[in-house]
């Protein structure tokens, strides 16, 4: 008996509907390999009617006071909030996800990451209006900047689409939202919710492939193209956006460096670094997945490292126990399988390192030490469950090899030595330093990179500023 699959529809002008075309994309859960559902493959028409209703909404929006957005946006919050069951659940479907975790660690952000942004609307930063001449007066204005063209990746489908839409909003933008072609589900349903709430074509989801993402980026109405997504992607975008003047703010790989020095509390190092390079399967790009260890506690600290990933679980989302579910889909299966099969010889797989079942896409927790800089595992993204353990002789070394890579995004130091860790922050070349954690983020602090992991800054208020634009008026006081 075949499943009838569940039809989802664009989100556009406030109206649900198909693809002109008709065209469909079949979506897979990754827990069982099988197609649940079906997503419009979006094509020029529906990008033409997703600009045109999120332009067509914008003046009113822009003009909508800063007190009435923040109302708005706290009722999305709280709406959120309220349907944390269905989001959670619909989630799960799109990734695999653990429901707990899903409920305990990922919508308590991204409701408070809202309500942070609806303040954040109240509190456009600008210069006091002053003579700089005689006889005239200036002042600043910090407006919206338009049409926003926004696309989110796969591995953290509502989250990331919060950290798009809700600093444009509040900034007075409209916005247009492609989630990735493999996680649509749960991207419409909180359009559904949004759309319930503010006013028509304020809000756009547009579903289907990179092809449709090209659309919107290319497409002559945004003022500003942001995207959450690979290195290739991130050029494909700043390219395309630079034919017309697009801004561009783009959120890129990462390869975290993670330096823990002989000093460092190893049990909370490994129960550390383990949560944070094994948490959703290691599809973050600022997981704790290039370990640099001091040589003196290197052994000691790979023994450690790999008991841990043996008692780390990964299965099916109803599992309480498990700490992560599969990866995200077929081609992400196949990327880390490939990164094991062509380790070098001097490599060396201390846990996992298999697929774990033969349905679905699930990866068992891996630890591979002996590696050498120029490794192509330790130089390219892995995005999953993977930890790679390098030794270091000392600070000079330990900053040689946590740099030397193209990737700018996060990175961590663990020791006791505060006068250690001021000196490694500031020579590390990320954009976030994390000391003695890794992973956690507030809405209040910016995140984002520098070099290959791209430019422009997610949450915190610097986020809010990247979707407004500066004006400055001169008057004459003769006149």
């Amino acid at each position: 008996m075949t499943t009838a699959l569940r039809t989802l529809r664009n989100y556009i002008g406030g109206e649900s509907m198909d693809a002109a075309d008709g065209r469909t994309i079949e979506i897979v859960d990754p827990v069982t390999g099988e197609s649940y559902a079906t997503s419009p493959l979006s094509g020029r028409a529906d990008v033409d009617a997703a600009m045109g209703a999120a332009t067509a909404a914008f003046p009113a929006w822009r003009d909508t006071t800063p007190a009435e957005r923040q109302r708005l946006l706290l009722k999305i919050a709280d709406a959120f909030e309220a349907r944390t069951g269905e989001l959670v659940a619909v989630e799960s479907e799109n990734t695999g996800k653990p429901l707990g975790l899903t409920a305990s660690e990922e919508v308590p952000p991204m409701v408070d990451q809202i309500r942070f942004f609806a303040g954040a609307a109240r509190l456009l930063e600008g210069r006091s209006a002053g003579e700089y001449m005689e006889g005239m007066t200036s002042i600043v204005r910090r407006e919206p900047v338009g049409v926003c063209a926004q696309v989110a990746p796969w591995n953290y489908p509502m989250l990331m689409a919060v950290w798009k839409f809700a600093p444009a909003l509040a900034a007075g933008n409209t916005v247009v939202l492609k989630p990735s072609d493999t996680t649509p589900a749960s991207t419409l349903l909180m359009a559904e919710i949004v759309g319930s709430i503010l006013p028509k074509g304020v809000f756009n989801v547009v579903c289907g492939d990179r092809d449709t993402g090209r659309l919107m980026v290319e497409h002559p109405t945004p003022a500003m193209a942001s995207i959450t997504g690979s290195v290739r992607a991130g050029k494909q975008v700043a390219e395309s956006a630079a034919k017309d003047f697009k801004r561009v703010h783009l959120e890129l790989g990462g390869k975290a460096p993670v330096v823990v020095f002989a000093d460092a509390d190893m049990t909370q190092a490994v129960e550390g670094i383990s949560v944070a390079g094994f948490f959703n399967a290691g599809q973050d790009c600022t997981a704790a997945t290039r370990v640099l260890v001091q040589e003196s506690v290197h052994d000691e600290f790979v023994t450690a490292l790999a008991r841990a990933a043996a008692s780390t679980k990964t299965g099916r989302p109803d599992d309480p126990a498990v700490l992560y579910g599969p990866l995200n889909n077929a081609n992400q299966l196949t990327q880390v399988v490939g990164f094991i099969e062509r380790l070098p010889s001097h490599a060396k797989i201390e846990a996992g390192g298999h697929r774990v079942g033969d349905k679905g896409y699930f990866y068992a927790p891996t630890v591979v030490s002996g590696l050498r800089q120029d490794d192509e595992i330790i130089q390219s993204e892995v995005f999953g469950p993977v930890i790679t353990v390098q030794s270091f002789r000392d600070e000079a070394q330990a900053l040689e090899y946590a740099n030397g890579v193209d990737y700018a995004l996060a990175s961590s130091v663990w020791t006791k030595d505060h006068a250690r860790a001021m000196r490694m922050s500031k020579k590390l070349d990320f954009g976030c330093v994390w000391i003695n954690t890794h992973i956690p983020l507030v809405a209040e602090m910016p995140h984002g990179g520098f070099k290959k992991s791209g430019y422009g800054k997610d949450l915190s208020a610097y986020g809010f500023e990247d979707y407004t634009r500066i004006k400055h008026v001169m008057t004459s006081l003769d006149a």
